[in-house]
């Protein structure tokens, strides 16, 4: 199926998400560095990443607080995926 530009830069973002979500459990189960929190490292790239590419502080925030505030819903309120 042909995407239109509006889906294919949609579906771009998402598949970088998910390639994002894979480095990052790569980097937690083989990080040589035990002093690095991963995660903790890793997000805190990815914000100064996002404030590089032209994202405000408050878009940023938001966006952050609003994937927390959504994350009971999306993991049924199990800690860690099984």
């Amino acid at each position: 199926m042909d995407l239109d530009n509006d889906d294919q830069i949609w579906t771009d973002a998402i598949h970088a998400a998910a390639d994002f979500g894979a480095a990052c459990a790569t980097f937690r189960n083989t990080n040589p560095f035990p002093q690095v929190v991963a995660l903790d490292h890793i997000i805190n790239t990815l914000m100064t990443e996002l404030w590089d590419q032209g994202f405000s502080q408050s878009e940023i925030r938001t966006a952050f607080e609003d994937a927390l505030a959504d994350m009971n819903r999306y993991a049924a309120g199990e800690e860690r995926r099984s």
